[in-house]
């Protein structure tokens, strides 16, 4: 494997990479849009946002849905570039919203944070949601811990869900627009027994945030603390890591014209402050002999 090259720079905080026809998507958080980089480095603001843009995933017949975090809602992008409401899930969501994952059906898996994380709360369990492609919205599995980064297998049978704050990555199988047979697809360590965030960052073995699937079933998971993209095997096996320069890595995603380059969102801190005001988020990408396989 090659080291990193960066794709783009200056950026203040890049979530939840997408790779569609030739150009990467991400979030860029605190300056509410969401971008389309070319493999050239070529960027173009693909949509703005009120709130702050998070999770992205694309319908079927190609417009983008984007969660907006605070106000816990899912917008839409339409193809005239307006932006609308798609669903509103204050009502199920206890936190912030946060990753997504959007099916070959055009039904969306979307996580949150459960708790206050900004504001010191302790941490807690929550929810998993699925919004349907008419924007109908229900429970889909309780009981995660900080639901984050998922994907879908090509089969579109099991959907692996990063469980941030539990050393894990948990899977179900996904049989008539529902979640059943919960399992631990790979554990890092034993789950914290703490709810003080502060140690559970600290004494984490992997902090896993975004995830992507490769064509071997293996999972690359961005470990936030660790500073780093593991690629992990069903059972938590880690079959190789690619250090980020020194920067938490916070996403990841398998793109490029034969699936082979490897995206990651990097940052020096997530503290929203410093991150709002400074502006060092920055893509950076290298290549892999593996290609990209599933969703997103």
């Amino acid at each position: 494997m090659s080291a990193f090259t960066t794709l783009a720079g200056g950026l203040s905080f890049t979530e939840c990479p997408r790779w569609r026809d030739g150009r990467l998507y991400v979030s860029d958080r605190y300056t509410r849009r969401v971008l389309a980089i070319a493999i050239d480095g070529a960027v173009e603001t693909y949509a703005r946002t009120t709130g702050l843009p998070c999770g992205l995933g694309f319908l079927p017949d190609g417009r983008l849905l984007i969660t907006s975090m605070l106000d816990r809602r899912i917008l839409r992008r339409e193809h005239d570039g307006s932006i609308v409401e798609h669903a509103d899930l204050s009502a199920l969501a206890p936190g912030y919203l946060n990753d997504m994952l959007v099916d070959h059906e055009g039904r969306a898996w979307v996580g949150n944070f459960g708790f206050d994380l900004f504001g010191g709360a302790p941490a807690c369990s929550t929810v998993l949601i699925r919004v349907a492609p008419d924007g109908t919205a229900g429970i889909a599995a309780q009981d995660l811990d900080f639901p984050n980064g998922t994907v879908l297998t090509p089969d579109r049978r099991t959907l692996i869900v990063a469980e941030t704050l539990a050393n894990r990555l948990s899977a179900f199988t996904v049989s008539d627009e529902k979640l059943a047979g919960r399992r631990t697809w790979a554990a890092f360590g034993d789950p914290p027994t703490t709810t003080d965030v502060g140690l559970i960052l600290k004494e984490a073995a992997v902090l896993a945030d975004g995830i992507c699937l490769d064509a071997e079933g293996a999972v690359w998971v961005a470990d936030v603390v660790k500073q780093r993209l593991i690629r992990v095997a069903e059972g938590g096996a880690i079959l190789d890591e690619l250090k980020t320069e020194g920067l938490c890595a916070f996403a990841c995603m398998l793109g490029g014209d034969d699936g082979r380059t490897l995206f990651a969102c990097v940052a020096p801190t997530f503290d929203e402050t410093e991150a709002a005001a400074h502006h060092r988020a920055a893509i950076l990408m290298t290549r892999v002999a593996v290609p990209h396989a599933g969703l997103p």
